[in-house]
C-alpha cells in the first residue's frame, strides 16, 4: 500500500520531537451494499475510502493525526501534527529500519468484488421469495446483503511492518408476521469473513426460511412468566449475553479504569467449573476473525476464563506496554480516523460433555431462549437487562409454547457461577460491537443451562 522507505521517513518524522513510539496505519476499504425491501431494491451502494493515521506516545501522552492524503508530504504533515500533540520537545533524529513480516489473510475463493451487482440483487430477490413462501401471515420481508474488503498496512518504530486483508460478506432477511395476536418479526443474519462462496454453504433460501418461521411461530406466543427459574440458552443464542455482560468487563482499558467488576481477580473462581472463555481473533472464517489486529499484533486465541477460574484480560499494545506484557491482539478501531481500542473478536464459551437434548429433559421446567435481542450492561458490575426475540417453556422436560416479551435480568459474573449443564454442541453469532467505535464481532457458546435467572415477563411464573 505504502513505500517501505516513505514509511520509515515518516516515522522518523513522527519520533523527531522526543516521542518514544511511532506507528502508521494505513487503511484501504470497499464496500458494497443492497438493501431491499417489499419487492424492490431500496439502495444500492457502493464504496471506496482510505487514508492513514499517524500515532505518537511520549511517557503518558499519546498524538494521534490522520490524513486520507496518502502522498510523502501528506503523510509527514500528520506525524508532525501527531508528535506536536504528543507534547515533545526534543529534535533528535531516529533511524527507523522495517522488517516485513509475513501473514497468511483468511482465504477468499470469490472475492466479492468481483461478482456482478445484479447477482447480488438475485439473492435479495430468492430471499423474498423464499420467505413469503412460508404463508400469507409473512407480510413484509426486508433483505439487506452487504461485503467489504479491508486492506491495513502497520509499521511502527520498532520496526514492524504487517499488511493484512479482510473479506467479510453477509446477508440478514427479517419478516414481520401479522395475525390475531398482533405482529411478530423474525431475523437470521449470517456474516463471515469468507467471499461470496458464503451462499453456496449458506442460501438465501435458507436465511429466509428460518427469519419467516421465527416470525410465524411467534403468533401463537404466550405471555412470558416472570421471577426466578432455571434458563436453557441454546447454541448460539446466549453469545451476545456473554460478549456484553462478562466480555467487556475483561477487556484491559475497563480493568485499568476500575470500571469492570473483574478488576484485581486473576486466579480466582469466577465462573462454574467446566466453564472456559476465550477471546479467538484466529478462529477460521468467523466475523471478528484477522491475521493480525489494527496494531500489527498476531491474532491469537486468548483463555480468559479456565475451568472456571480468571486467567487472563485482553490487551492492546498500550495497555501490555503499561503493565510491561505483550498485547493479545486485542487492539482495534473502526478505521484509519480512530485510535486503537482494546475490543473482543470472537468471544467464546467452549463446549462441554453435556448432552445438549438431556439438558433439555432434565430442566423440570423453566424458559429456553433460541435468540436474544438487544440490552443494557453495566461492565462495572455486571448487571444487565436483554430482550428475548425467541424463547419457549420448559414444562416437564419437554420444549413447549412460545412466549413473548421476556427479558433476561441478571448479573454477568452471577450467570457464570451458576452455570450448572454445558453441552456438547456449538454455534456462534455473528454482530457488531459498538464500544465507541463499531467493529465485527462474534460469539459463540453451546447450549447451556443457568440454573437461576430472572425473567421479566407479563405472566406470572
Amino acid at each position: 500500500m505504502l513505500d517501505p522507505d516513505v514509511l520509515a521517513q515518516t516515522l522518523s518524522v513522527a519520533l523527531r520531537s522526543g516521542g518514544d513510539f511511532a506507528e502508521v496505519f494505513a487503511e484501504d476499504r470497499a464496500s458494497t451494499n443492497v438493501t431491499f425491501d417489499d419487492g424492490r431494491v431500496e439502495d444500492l451502494v457502493s464504496g471506496h475510502r482510505r487514508g492513514a493515521g499517524v500515532r505518537v506516545v511520549r511517557g503518558e501522552s499519546t498524538g494521534y493525526a490522520h490524513t486520507a492524503d496518502l502522498s510523502e508530504p501528506g503523510l509527514r504533515q500528520a506525524a508532525s501534527a501527531a508528535a506536536a500533540a504528543a507534547r515533545g520537545t526534543a529534535d533528535d533524529t531516529r533511524v527507523v529500519q522495517l522488517t516485513r513480516a509475513r501473514v497468511d489473510p483468511a482465504p477468499v475463493t470469490v472475492p466479492p468484488d468481483t461478482v456482478a451487482k445484479q447477482r447480488k440483487v438475485d439473492l435479495l430477490e430468492r430471499a423474498d421469495a423464499a420467505a413469503r413462501t412460508r404463508g400469507g401471515a409473512v407480510q413484509q420481508v426486508s433483505a439487506a446483503y452487504a461485503d467489504g474488503r479491508r486492506r491495513i498496512l502497520v509499521a511502527n518504530s520498532d520496526g514492524l511492518l504487517v499488511e493484512d486483508e479482510q473479506v467479510r460478506t453477509r446477508l440478514s432477511v427479517s419478516c414481520v408476521a401479522v395475525g390475531d395476536t398482533g405482529r411478530r418479526t423474525g431475523t437470521e443474519a449470517p456474516g463471515r469473513t469468507v467471499g461470496f462462496e458464503l451462499f453456496d454453504e449458506v442460501p438465501p433460501e435458507e436465511v429466509a426460511t428460518i427469519a419467516a418461521d421465527r416470525a410465524l411461530r411467534m403468533l401463537d406466543a404466550r405471555p412470558a412468566p416472570s421471577g426466578p427459574m432455571p434458563v436453557v440458552l441454546r447454541r448460539g443464542a446466549g453469545g451476545v449475553l456473554f460478549h456484553e455482560a462478562c466480555g467487556h468487563g475483561l477487556e484491559a482499558d475497563l480493568v485499568d479504569r476500575d470500571a469492570s467488576v473483574f478488576r484485581g481477580r486473576i486466579g480466582e473462581q469466577v465462573a462454574a467449573p467446566g466453564v472456559t472463555l476465550v477471546d479467538d481473533g484466529a478462529y477460521p472464517r468467523e466475523w471478528g476473525t484477522y491475521a493480525v489486529d489494527d496494531e500489527g499484533t498476531p491474532a491469537r486465541r486468548t483463555t480468559l476464563i479456565e475451568d472456571g477460574r480468571l486467567t487472563d484480560y485482553m490487551f492492546d499494545w498500550l495497555r501490555a506496554r503499561k503493565e510491561g506484557r505483550a498485547s493479545t491482539g486485542n487492539g482495534r478501531r473502526e478505521s484509519y480516523q480512530h485510535l486503537p481500542l482494546v475490543r473482543m473478536t470472537n468471544t467464546l464459551l467452549l463446549a462441554g460433555d453435556d448432552d445438549p437434548d438431556a439438558i433439555i429433559a432434565d430442566t423440570p421446567n423453566g424458559l429456553y431462549c433460541v435468540a436474544l435481542g438487544g440490552g443494557q450492561v453495566d461492565p462495572a458490575t455486571g448487571d444487565f437487562v436483554f430482550g428475548v426475540t425467541e424463547a419457549y417453556l420448559i414444562e416437564d422436560g419437554r420444549i413447549t409454547a412460545p412466549v413473548r416479551a421476556a427479558q433476561l435480568i441478571g448479573n454477568g459474573p452471577e450467570v457464570l457461577r451458576r452455570i450448572d449443564a454445558i453441552g456438547s454442541d456449538f454455534e456462534t453469532w455473528a454482530g457488531t460491537c459498538g464500544k465507541g467505535q463499531r467493529v465485527p464481532v462474534s460469539a459463540g457458546q453451546p447450549t447451556l443451562r443457568v440454573s437461576e435467572l430472572t425473567v421479566g415477563g407479563t405472566a406470572r411464573a
